[in-house]
């Protein structure tokens, strides 16, 4: 007889298919039964040993890491390159075929920007970034980092998550599962986007991917007037008292453990009853953590925070980012300094026309001059206050971005995707100051030692390893392989490290 039809579902019906469990348990025969069992051990065997990853003393005890969405100029910023004066507006020449993400191989470009040398290091920076002067002697330059994408999504992911495709976690995500927490009324990790929203890929950036999914980051938007969406009641609830909403969570808390009950091995669960504990804890510590109050005006003109002022109207500029990106770094050593293991704060975001972000393939000038000055100026406040309030010694700093750009130019004023070669700088825990590692070439184009750059797996494994992690060994079995941040690479850059 021919399957029944209807108006919502004109084709036959299909029959539905069993599941694979299912199949299995009817299969008859060994061959189901064995295969049931060694699918159910492999299940049961999900997950890894953290704690055999600990091998060394830590150097440091937390990470925050600054995240420059959209791309920033290493050869405008960072990375010096006298043979672009030389040869500005002269026609580019790359000795070999170069493939540009968009029309960028015009003339050469000369930095946008004057260098100065800084610190005791002599280190030249670019104008925008000379606040970075004040603290250069403490930081450590890669020059020679690579890219295997010239996307922004892909490369981003490959920065946050050690891979090109979603679905992997975060690093912060890999530290909370490795090291726990340090307060137990915060999170472990947390995101400070872009005021003006996430760049590429969003929470797929901090998202716990297999691992499970408490070590998720938690998103604060500082200056907002509801830094943390959703820890308390909405407004239309004025009527619940403080003893009805403890009686609310605590006969939550009991059904959710009633219904875990016999549910062993169901991560998901687990990880949303912690949420949700974390969530109730977070209501007292948060508030606390986050506000400004207690903070003396010296601090918060170091940062150049301005409390209480609102978004700047009109065109993005150098005021405006002094205070956002400042605002951020000091709730990041507010955070830091109670705990929170690892913080992610972001400059940029993916929305919008003009650029909001690092993304110059217009006008290097107009987009990196405000977002550089405002990095520089909060950045370079991180680092004096955690240096004086004695965290600096166990906190690493690591600036990043998914690409450089290139030192050809792009419609005069802009330059485009550059992956074969970019800078990232380290500060703090366990790093040492004054030095510039792993030169690029004489344009800035790619690593002088072709052969041997330096990746981001290098720099994960070196971040791990500071905080007493053998990066080999932190690994989570997932779907029959042993992942890791590092995948199947990296390698310990050990001339940054003291």
């Amino acid at each position: 007889m021919p399957a029944p039809r209807d108006s919502a579902f004109p084709h036959p019906r299909p029959a539905a298919r069993p599941s694979r469990r299912a199949w299995l348990e009817t299969a008859g025969g060994g061959l189901g039964s064995l295969a049931l069992t060694a699918m159910m051990a492999e299940e049961s065997r999900a997950g890894g040993d953290p704690a055999g990853a600990l091998q060394y003393p830590p150097r440091a005890k937390r990470v925050v890491q600054l995240f420059m969405a959209g791309a920033a100029s290493h050869i405008d910023l960072f990375d010096f390159k006298p043979e672009l004066v030389k040869r500005h507006g002269q026609e580019s020449d790359f000795g070999e075929p170069v493939e540009a993400f968009q029309n960028g191989l015009g003339p050469w470009l000369k930095p946008v920007w004057d260098f100065a040398p800084h610190g005791g290091c002599g280190k030249l920076l670019g104008a925008p970034v000379a606040a970075l002067g004040r603290v250069v002697d403490r930081m450590a330059f890669i020059h020679d980092m690579v890219s295997t994408s010239g996307v922004h999504s892909a490369a981003t992911l490959l920065q946050t998550t050690g891979f090109v495709l979603p679905g992997f976690p975060g690093a912060g995500c890999w530290a909370g599962y490795a090291l726990g927490s340090l307060n137990d009324n915060l999170p472990t990790y947390v995101v400070l986007p872009d005021h003006r929203g996430y760049g590429s890929n969003g929470v797929k950036n901090w998202d716990a991917g297999f691992l499970p999914a408490q070590h998720s980051g938690t998103v604060v938007q500082p200056g907002a007037a509801e830094p943390i969406v959703d820890l308390r009641p909405h407004p239309s609830a004025a009527w619940l008292s403080a003893a009805g909403d403890a009686a609310t969570r605590d006969s939550i808390h009991r059904l959710n453990r009633l219904h875990q009950a016999g549910r062993d091995g169901d991560g998901r669960l687990e990880a949303r009853i912690r949420t949700y504990e974390l969530a109730a804890r977070m209501q007292l510590a948060a508030p606390e953590a986050l506000s400004l109050a207690d903070e003396p005006e010296h601090v918060l003109r170091m940062y150049g925070v301005q409390p209480g002022r609102g978004d700047w109207p009109g065109e993005i500029n150098a005021e405006e980012e002094i205070h956002h990106f400042g605002l951020k770094c000091l709730t990041a050593r507010r955070l830091l300094e109670r705990g929170v293991r690892f913080v992610q704060v972001w400059s940029g975001n993916d929305n919008g026309f003009p650029r909001r972000n690092w993304d110059s393939h217009e006008d290097v000038e107009r987009d990196h001059g405000p977002l550089a000055t405002g990095m520089a100026h909060g950045a370079a406040a991180l680092i004096q206050d955690l240096d004086q309030r004695g965290l600096l010694d166990d906190t690493l700093v690591l600036w990043t971005t998914e690409f450089g750009r290139m030192p050809s130019s792009q419609g005069g004023r802009g330059r485009d995707h550059n992956p074969f070669v970019f800078t990232n700088w380290l500060c703090g825990a366990g790093i040492r100051g004054g030095v510039t590692h792993g030169p690029s070439d004489e344009w800035g184009y790619k690593p002088l030692d072709r052969g041997n750059p330096t990746t981001v797996h290098d720099v994960h494994a070196t971040v791990l390893r500071l905080l007493g992690i053998e990066h080999t060994k932190l690994t989570w079995r997932h779907n029959g392989v042993d992942r890791r941040l590092t995948d199947v690479h990296g390698r310990i850059i050990a001339p940054i490290i003291a």
